[in-house]
């Protein structure tokens, strides 16, 4: 029986004693990186009971998520005329749903682990607010952690007709926070990341991970021997130098480096750890599951684990939150992403942003046999 957290998510402590890398955080060369497994059975790569007590020992720990959070709207309604106005379909609503985006959908994919989380991220004095600290109370994540900018939420909202995403409106300004703003989120910084067992950066260019948050949270979590987990995009790719694992998608990691990613031959992958200075790459591949790179030069895949595909929304941010939760666990990079693996194939299989729960995927991990190949 898994054990988790529920309530407020200050009841869940840092309890976990997981031994850290010795590393002087002074030092501008990357940390210790362990050789990556041999090619294996997955049972033999992470076995079940390997698996259970690594999701226990995730609901006892606390991570630290910096980033832009987002709150998703969902209008959905039926279309029967088209507007006499113009050329446009006429929407009558059935329903309106708010959800947590982007950094917050981390938080409260965290939180569904059982483990605790603080939230660093920017919100304006406005109904997006509002909304956003509401959700976050009500999954016991608290908002205590939330810097409010002049600037309004950002917001996205999907009008959706039937099962037809019609349009999507983005109410945001993703100028680069500055002067004050950037002030008081290092603050929040500091402290979120002194009670953390890991760290999670989670960039959607929308100007809350600025270089100076980048660097000094990395720093102070370095300094804390604690892992680090980027989810980053195009403005600032380069700058996570001494994170643990940097999580790109295909797409991100093609348009920052100006090159296609030829997967039939990723031995020339690891060239590209003396642009990034991290531990591990993984790429993520869609339907081709992911792929490891470690900085030692070792490579490896890992299958897509998905049974049925409905929405790919919200996916990514799953595997960013089982990343961080098995490596603060004390996991290992190659257990935390066959885990998060998992995770994100039980969220594809859901509508929209989605949370997974432990029990879930242990539940996937029975219903696979599957063998990660090396490449």
């Amino acid at each position: 029986m898994l054990r988790g957290h529920k309530g407020d998510s200050k009841a869940v402590r840092k309890q976990s004693n997981v031994p850290r890398p010795s590393v002087d955080p002074r030092s501008t060369a990357r940390l210790p990186c362990s050789p990556v497994a041999p090619p294996s059975s997955l049972a033999a790569r992470l076995p079940r009971s390997r698996l259970l007590d690594l999701l226990d020992a995730a609901s006892r720990t606390r991570i630290a998520v910096i980033g832009d959070a987002m709150v998703d709207v969902y209008v959905r309604g039926d279309v029967d005329r088209i507007s006499p106005e113009a050329p446009v379909p006429v929407l009558r609503v059935r329903g309106r749903r708010h959800a947590l985006g982007g950094a917050g959908n981390v938080a409260q994919n965290i939180r569904a682990l059982g483990s605790g989380c603080d939230l660093v991220a920017a919100v304006g004095s406005d109904p997006g607010g509002t909304h956003l600290r509401g959700m976050l109370d009500a999954i016991g994540a608290g908002h205590t952690s939330l810097v409010e900018v002049a600037r309004p939420t950002t917001t996205k909202t999907r009008i959706v007709a039937g099962s037809q995403q019609v349009v999507r409106v983005d109410d945001e300004d993703d100028t680069d926070l500055d002067g004050p703003d950037v002030a008081r989120l290092l603050d929040a910084v500091k402290a979120a990341i002194d009670a953390a067992d890991a760290l999670v950066l989670e960039d959607y260019n929308k100007g809350v991970l600025v270089p100076d948050v980048i660097a000094s949270a990395i720093s102070r979590a370095r300094a804390r021997r604690i892992p680090i987990v980027v989810d980053p995009k195009f403005r600032n790719f380069f700058s996570y130098r001494g994170a643990t694992i940097f999580k790109p998608n295909r797409r991100e990691f093609e348009s920052a480096l100006g090159a296609a990613l030829n997967l039939d031959h990723p031995e020339t992958l690891p060239s590209t750890f003396d642009r990034l200075g991290v531990e591990y790459l993984l790429l993520t591949l869609g339907e081709r599951g992911m792929m490891l790179i470690s900085a030692n030069g070792a490579v490896e895949s890992v299958p897509a684990f998905a049974r049925e595909v409905f929405d790919v929304v919200g996916a990514g941010d799953t595997v960013t939150a089982y990343l961080a939760a098995i490596l603060a666990a004390g996991g290992s990079a190659a257990e935390a992403a066959i885990a998060a693996n998992f995770a994100a194939g039980v969220e594809v299989g859901k509508a929209g942003a989605a949370t997974v729960s432990p029990d879930e995927v242990i539940a996937a991990y029975d219903a696979h046999d599957l063998v990660p190949s090396n490449l």
